[in-house]
């Protein structure tokens, strides 16, 4: 709708001023409306009252006791025949003194002509005598409507002012840090650095900067793992194909020499191809780690003695049953590459998460070497890191697909001698 305000903060401020006016208006109008409604019938009649009696005084020609009462109850009464200056127009059906005319026309059953001098809040009361003159009864309009009226309305205003001020300053910083969160949006779209941003606001606007902030460091670092597979391939193929276009061109080709060449091309695109390809999408499904490691590490390391350390009722959680697979498939897979003897498997569960550790007796990966090793097609100095692809290749992609899970994965020292890989899920 065009009458709706585009920007978030005039909505905001027309979802909070239209219920309050509503609901004014309704408290004003049920509540008040039939309370004053009350208090001025209640006026009109006391005042109708007193101005009855004093005429019943006038047509019994008692004038002491008219002069007496009058001066009671704060009246002036003056009785003229002649030049009385009155407008065209009465107010005896106006909003002031429309209740005190009717109940003066019970009470008298004679035409009563009621005027209202705004300027001094006076009300003249015409009334008739027997002898045909007039009796003029001059008192304070307060005496038969309250100006209480007016204030609560100002009173209403105030309080709709009042809120609009107190709430601006909020939707100001609470706008403020939508827009920065849309200006930091525009930066890292455009792959640009968005300098002193950090989550600022209410929590849910914090977690959206936060999550925000994440999803910018898991393109980089994605953008940053294609880069160096890309460049990783293209030297390892060069190589290769360098020396079978020699090979051919000199014809001293070899065939076991080429096969093995065009074997080895094909393993690092395969490689290629298993990191490009990603995870398909999969749904969620209640999961249970112990049978999943027990089954990859016989099938990875037939040869290998394998060591369990599970709790005797594994945590059961919903996962992606068959990525994780991969993901622990390729952590296992490298272990039992470089394990002498014996593939150790250990799962700790707690109230939030459940931590795997695998371990192997084999050849570890120095501390300065470990973030490397996460890295795919990066090779390591060590022995651990020396075949085609490097350790990395299968370690990136289950390091990937656990934070995809919502989780960590880890490189630490194993107690065994080798590598423990340290994989904390969230229940």
């Amino acid at each position: 709708m065009k009458l709706v305000p585009q920007h978030f903060f005039w909505r905001t401020i027309l979802l909070i001023l239209i219920p309050l006016v509503v609901a004014q208006f309704i408290m004003a109008n049920v509540f008040f409306g039939n309370h004053w409604s009350r208090v001025h019938a209640t006026m009109a009649r006391s005042l109708a009252g007193e101005i009855a009696t004093m005429m019943n005084f006038l047509d019994s020609n008692n004038m002491p006791a008219l002069e007496t009462m009058a001066t009671d109850v704060g009246i002036n009464v003056t009785i003229d025949k002649e030049n009385l200056v009155r407008p065209n127009k009465t107010s005896n059906h106006s909003r002031e003194t429309g209740q005190l005319a009717s109940e003066l026309s019970k009470r008298l059953s004679r035409r009563v002509k009621v005027y209202i001098d705004r300027k001094p809040r006076l009300i003249y009361i015409d009334v008739p005598t027997k002898d045909g003159q007039i009796a003029t009864f001059e008192s304070s309009m307060y005496r038969i409507y309250s100006t209480s009226t007016e204030v609560f309305i100002l009173w209403l205003i105030g309080a709709i002012l009042i809120v609009s001020i107190l709430v601006s300053p909020f939707l100001i910083l609470h706008n403020r840090s939508i827009r920065r969160i849309a200006y930091a949006a525009n930066r890292f779209g455009r792959g640009l650095e968005a300098p002193g941003f950090k989550p600022m606001g209410s929590k849910e606007i914090r977690d959206a900067a936060t999550a925000m902030i994440t999803m910018k460091e898991r393109l980089d670092r994605y953008n940053r793992t294609r880069t160096d597979m890309l460049n990783a391939v293209s030297h390892d193929l060069k190589s290769p194909l360098a020396r079978m276009r020699l090979a051919v061109e000199t014809d001293s080709a070899d065939k076991n020499v080429l096969l093995t060449d065009i074997d080895r091309m094909a393993e690092m695109i395969n490689g290629y191809l298993s990191f490009a390809r990603g995870e398909l999408p999969e749904i969620e499904q209640s999961t249970e780690l112990p049978p999943m490691l027990i089954r990859l590490a016989r099938d990875a390391a037939p040869n290998k003695k394998i060591v369990t350390n599970f709790p005797d009722t594994p945590v059961q959680f919903y996962a992606r049953p068959m990525a994780l697979a991969r993901a622990f498939g390729n952590i296992i897979e490298n272990a039992a590459r470089y394990a002498k003897k014996s593939i150790k498997l250990t799962e700790i569960d707690s109230q939030y998460e459940t931590t795997v550790l695998i371990e192997d007796d084999g050849i570890g990966i120095p501390d300065d070497k470990k973030n490397d090793a996460l890295r795919p097609f990066v090779r390591l100095d060590d022995a651990r890191g020396t075949n085609t692809g490097g350790t990395g290749l299968g370690l990136s992609i289950a390091k990937t697909t656990i934070e995809n899970h919502g989780g960590q994965l880890f490189l630490e020292n194993s107690d065994m001698g080798g590598l423990r890989v340290r994989i904390v899920l969230p229940i």
